[in-house]
């Protein structure tokens, strides 16, 4: 039951770090930029949450909802204001960028809710449900479930909507998919909001269990290793990613030494990036002209 209560543990651990893994490759895969502010951005979306759902006392759906809402502007605000200036500069002095937009969100969050950490109150919260001796949260089940729909969503909207297809078309080749007719730079902008999306349903569903702390959005560091593993520029890579990385934390953290289940996740990334250095998962892919 041990074995079954671990496995729960990481694969709901897992689907938190590969969506923000899939924020990740989804700002990289469409603008070519590493956005290490995506943690921060899921911080600062669970923060909307409580302020919504518990201070001012909205329903927790409606709560949700408008917090998934006012990321998403905020993410195309910085976007439009602090990313897209740098388009052809050097990818360095984007990834310090972000970086640096990472400390001011964080400075930002304990400035306004304090640096104590909160819980988000939820519908869900504090049910368990026994199986044969497994006691299992229903947080980790809502963390499964609820990351299972997103990525059906996310499948659909990529294969059947024209706009998912039109940015596939901007990932592949910006400069034929601008000639097409594709407004290339509003695809940008969606892009970051789809991933300021992705990032604040990751806090809302994980505050439960990690509690919300203007620090909880150092979890992308982890989050951006489960992207390597899986093989960065591949959105299934960075979820089966974020899933081997859940997996192999819980199993270190129980069978071996105290301390090595923090650890397991960049030993992992080592060892994958010395044998695998694309990725377990990545497929090698061309680019379309």
């Amino acid at each position: 039951m041990d074995v079954v209560q671990l496995i729960v543990s990481g694969v709901s651990q897992g689907c938190v770090y590969g969506l923000i893994a899939l924020g990740f490759v989804l700002i990289y895969k469409a603008t070519e930029m590493v956005n290490f502010a995506q943690g921060d951005l899921m911080m600062l979306g669970a923060f909307m949450a409580l302020t919504f759902s518990h201070l001012w006392g909205w329903p927790f759906g409606w709560a949700v909802l408008v917090a998934i809402l006012a990321m998403a502007v905020i993410s195309i605000l910085i976007e439009r204001i602090f990313l897209r200036p740098m388009i052809g500069e050097p990818h360095f002095a984007v990834l310090m960028l972000t970086i640096g937009l990472g400390f001011v969100l964080r400075a930002v969050a304990g400035a306004v809710w304090g640096s104590g950490t909160r819980p988000l109150p939820t519908p869900w919260g504090g049910q368990v449900i026994d199986l044969h001796g497994a006691v299992i949260g229903y947080e980790n089940v809502a963390i499964i479930v609820g990351t299972s729909l997103l990525c059906l969503l996310l499948f659909i909207f990529f294969r059947y909507t024209r706009l998912g297809i039109a940015m596939q078309a901007a990932s592949q080749n910006q400069l034929a998919a601008y000639y097409a007719g594709i407004p290339v730079k509003r695809i940008y902008s969606l892009v970051w909001a789809i991933a300021a999306v992705i990032a604040t349903i990751a806090g809302v569903l994980t505050a439960p269990i990690t509690l919300i702390d203007p620090l909880m959005g150092l979890i992308g560091v982890k989050a951006f290793a489960a992207s390597i593993v899986g093989g960065f520029g591949s959105l299934p890579g960075a979820l089966l990613g974020g899933l081997l990385v859940g997996l192999v934390e819980q199993f270190a953290g129980r069978y071996l030494m105290p301390g090595l289940g923090d650890m397991s996740a960049y030993v992992l990334l080592l060892v994958v990036l010395i044998l695998r250095p694309e990725g377990l998962f990545a497929t090698m892919q061309r680019k379309k002209v």
